[in-house]
């Protein structure tokens, strides 16, 4: 199985943004965990991450065919991005969506997701873990869904 997990804007800013709402992990260890974890599960997986909605777009559209799944962090572009929501359209790829921090307990434009409608599943609140959480999600998913 082929991961494919993307992290949208300040997200590389882990461990020095906010860390009341984010927590004090830095990018540097999700990424760790992540792989780690994906090895463990046997599970080949890509990491990815840009400020910049068109590179996202250009990830998702470079998925095509190469993965079986993507776990998406979109940061801020979650509130805003009907691109990023056409583009996993676009692949078809089953993809669950990431938060961090529980967004439905933050501010109001923060409870519209424009992706959330293609994924499959939507994970947030539980830390950098949530990731983790979302690889187990695809896993058990593909192998339901064949």
């Amino acid at each position: 199985m082929k991961i494919l997990v993307i992290n949208g804007p300040n997200i590389n800013m882990l461990g020095i943004r906010e860390p009341g709402i984010y927590g004090s992990d830095s990018f540097a260890t999700l990424c760790s965990s992540v792989k780690e974890y994906a090895e463990e599960k046997g599970i080949e997986v890509k990491l990815f991450q840009s400020n910049h909605e068109g590179a996202l777009v250009d990830e998702i559209q470079a998925a095509y065919g190469l993965f079986d799944g993507i776990v998406i962090n979109p940061g801020a572009y979650t509130h805003t991005s009907i691109a990023l929501l056409d583009a996993l359209k676009a692949v078809g790829i089953p993809t669950v969506e990431v938060h961090i921090s529980d967004v439905s307990k933050r501010e109001d434009f923060r409870q519209i997701s424009y992706i959330r409608s293609f994924c499959v599943s939507t994970i947030a609140g539980h830390g950098i873990k949530g990731y983790l959480e979302a690889i187990d999600f695809l896993m058990d998913f593909t192998v339901k869904n064949k």
